[in-house]
């Protein structure tokens, strides 16, 4: 897919673009330098769930918050508005579609994935399901199911010559999605 294939926002002169993927796939990496690369807001939503208290609570067997979606989409819905945010997240189905311009996919394999994951000190079994989510490639089924197929760019994310080629196409959709809005506004 070209960068002619963004859906237009009129509303917006910077586009929002979520950053999504199996936990183990480089989604925060990506973010913080597309963020950088783009003058984008990032937003790492896992932080904020923690900050701003948006669970119910702790899920000690699989080491995470439950989180409450309804919460977090209340918080960051004016932070959406204006466009120019990159998000970081591990899941994408709760979002609304109308917030994103480009929803990025990133991908692993699952060695990748699982040697990231011990790394960080992940329970075993917080690693195996994440695998698994990998090889069933749920995360990409999601964003399948959630967004319309010209918002979504799927890319593989198992070197960092992979993430900095990642990071330029995004770079580049966000320069072209700023370009065609300016003419716009």
């Amino acid at each position: 897919m070209d960068s002619s294939a963004l859906p237009k926002s009129p509303q917006r002169a910077n586009p929002n673009i979520l950053i999504t993927g199996t936990p183990g796939t480089g989604k925060t990496t990506t973010a913080e330098m597309v963020a950088l690369a783009a003058e984008l807001k990032k937003i790492t939503v896992g932080d904020l769930v923690k900050e701003r208290k948006l669970h119910d609570g702790y899920n000690d067997d699989m080491d995470t918050y439950w989180l409450n979606e309804d919460k977090v989409v209340d918080e960051m819905e004016a932070m959406m508005a204006d466009g120019g945010m990159c998000i970081d997240f591990h899941t994408c189905g709760f979002f609304p579609e109308r917030w994103f311009d480009l929803v990025v996919v990133l991908r692993a394999d699952t060695k990748k994935v699982y040697d990231r994951l011990e790394a960080r000190g992940y329970k075993q079994n917080k690693i195996s399901e994440n695998v698994e989510c990998e090889i069933m490639q749920v995360v990409l089924d999601e964003a399948h199911e959630s967004y319309k197929p010209e918002l979504i760019l799927e890319l593989q994310s198992n070197t960092v010559e992979d993430m900095e080629e990642n990071v330029e196409k995004i770079a580049r959709r966000v320069d072209e999605f700023r370009r065609k809005h300016a003419q716009k506004l």
